[in-house]
């Protein structure tokens, strides 16, 4: 989660930070070659192996450009020149680049030409990769600046965190969550939806054979093993199904176990996220709207009416992350309350909507920390910041990327305050 250090001099080992090259360095690591093809072996039939090539076969650009520039155009980088590049990206000495020139040839059972230990741009690229010749700089503490807004950082982010196996088939459980906190995943995922009896909250991935698990289950374990890796704030998300009436019964559960560590905002919407070290040790909820109609308990007849109106392909698209075919649509659907969203989408008046909202449970909406927001107008101005309130877009990749290719600067400033 930490912020990256831009006062930092990068380790050796990013082979997509180096420093820029020039065109004739680009020229002169091209004549150096191209990576071999790598070979993947495979277990076939449980009786015979096979081997395939792997699909990229060609050494990054600035991997070359990297590597022509410490081995001065050469097609061979020698031990005084790994030097030169280590002594500029991780401060290790002679003994140690000849170290590493001759492991990197004995992991690839290469011997080297005429006598002299030497690496081609392939070996080069192993030694950035190799986890034990090259591993990530560690620190004891963080020495990160802790104190921007939560939505500057990069969060280290669980997905449907309770699964032990495959999505269709398997248990539900408690445990992929203690697992993920321990080694210090700081969001956790829950799909919630009603139990059998439809008194209750269950934990599973919807419209599956998986096995549930109850709700009250994984807070108790959230709030065990919450802290034991990092002692900076949990964000349980909530792929909330559930209507209003057990939506009241989980803000019950949650103020239960989590208590004086639960965080919520005083005001109904925040201006700007508190900092990761102001959250210390504290949980925070985010949710963003159910794609599926639930009934909401005491509705009216017509609400009762909305159901059929659900088409099938609606039907198997109705879980959580499915993708979606407009951005726009997806910008202004998010800030949606959960109950608004099921009539928007099933094309009711905004009357409906406010009928269902009625029967929303105040106290949940108001344990949310992390709204879904409702950026308003063309694609532009919704990319802009809004003063008044900070919200988290869920945008599919394929749908960022093509927007990003348009207004990737716009889309940089919101991203400063808000999450996405």
């Amino acid at each position: 989660m930490p912020k990256p250090d831009k006062g930092a001099p990068p380790r050796a080992s990013p082979p997509h930070t180096p420093p820029p090259g020039t065109e004739s360095e680009a020229e002169a690591a091209d004549e150096a070659g191209v990576s071999a093809v790598e070979m993947g072996t495979y277990k076939c039939c449980i009786f015979f192996t096979r081997r395939f090539a792997l699909g990229d076969t060609t050494t990054p650009e600035d991997v070359r450009v990297l590597f022509s520039r410490f081995a001065g155009g050469s097609p061979y980088m020698g031990a005084d020149d790994l030097r030169r590049y280590l002594a500029a990206w991780g401060g290790a000495d002679g003994e140690v680049a000849e170290q590493v020139v001759d492991r990197v040839l004995q992991d690839r059972s290469r011997t080297p030409r005429f006598g002299r230990p030497a690496l081609t741009v392939d070996d080069f690229m192993h030694f950035l990769f190799s986890e034990d010749l090259n591993p990530p700089l560690r620190h004891s503490k963080v020495h990160q600046d802790m104190n921007a807004p939560l939505s500057h950082y990069f969060i280290y982010t669980g997905h449907n965190s309770y699964l032990t196996g495959n999505q269709l088939s398997s248990d539900c459980s408690d445990a992929p969550i203690i697992k993920a906190l321990q080694i210090g995943v700081r969001v956790i995922e829950l799909d919630i939806w009603p139990n059998s009896s439809k008194d209750d909250i269950d934990v599973l991935h919807g419209r599956t054979l998986t096995a549930p698990v109850s709700l009250i289950k994984c807070l108790r374990s959230i709030k065990e093993y919450a802290f034991v890796a990092s002692p900076y704030p949990v964000i349980i998300t909530l792929e909330d199904h559930l209507t209003p009436d057990l939506q009241a019964k989980v803000a019950k559960m949650v103020l239960e176990v989590f208590g004086d560590i639960l965080y919520y905002p005083e005001s109904k919407h925040l201006q700007e996220f508190p900092s990761p070290e102001a959250l210390k040790g504290r949980v925070l909820l985010s949710t963003k709207p159910p794609k599926e109609y639930l009934e909401a308990k005491g509705g009216t007849m017509k609400d009762r009416e909305i159901e059929p109106q659900f088409k099938k392909g609606e039907r198997e698209e109705a879980a959580w992350g499915v993708e979606v075919p407009d951005i726009q649509d997806e910008m202004q659907i998010a800030d949606r309350s959960e109950d608004d969203i099921l009539y928007h989408e099933r094309g009711l008046d905004d009357n409906d909507s406010q009928k269902v909202c009625k029967h929303a449970a105040p106290e949940y909406k108001h344990l949310i920390t992390i709204k879904a927001g409702k950026p308003k107008g063309a694609l532009v101005d919704a990319l802009k910041n809004d003063p008044d309130k900070v919200r988290r877009l869920s945008l599919s990749e394929q749908e960022l990327a093509k927007v990003a290719a348009r207004n990737g600067p716009n889309i940089v400033r919101d991203m400063e305050e808000h999450f996405g």
